[in-house]
């Protein structure tokens, strides 16, 4: 007997779990969902990111730059621990909002805001976003 290989993704292939912290879920425009390499960064894939993460010090959250997706809005969900949401002012002389998030909520940020992030204790993210065209830009204000 002769057996065919499997389309990947068919509705007979085999299904495995997805390890949500060694990669990411990119759920692109058609309607596929694919684990891949997370991207922290610009994407040119169109593909929408799911990001789960531990981070246990400012350094693991780019505390020292803000981040701006241009492209869509971003929901970060605190799972476990809890995080300060800053954002930029639009104009110089406004005032900086900042949102706190603890285990079980999440903010979502408005395409195009400028944001950053510290810590208040190890936590557990979760970020879902088009990463498209998202930018970094290293922190010149004093801590």
């Amino acid at each position: 007997m002769t057996t065919t290989p499997l389309a990947l993704n068919s509705p007979n292939s085999p299904v495995s779990p997805v390890d949500l912290f060694a990669s990411a879920l990119h759920i692109h425009p058609d309607g596929a969902v694919r684990a891949a390499e997370r991207r922290m960064t610009d994407s040119d894939s169109g593909a929408w990111q799911i990001a789960t993460f531990h981070v246990e010090t400012d350094a693991d959250v780019h505390a020292d730059h803000w981040e701006m997706h241009p492209k869509a809005e971003e929901a970060v969900c605190c799972l476990t621990g809890g995080v300060r949401f800053y954002f930029r002012p639009d104009e110089p002389e406004g005032i900086k909002e900042m949102v706190r998030l603890g285990a079980g909520t999440a903010v979502i940020v408005p395409r195009g805001r400028w944001h950053r992030l510290e810590l208040d204790a190890p936590s557990t993210l979760m970020s879902i976003t088009l990463r498209e065209g998202t930018r970094l830009e290293r922190r010149t204000d004093a801590r």
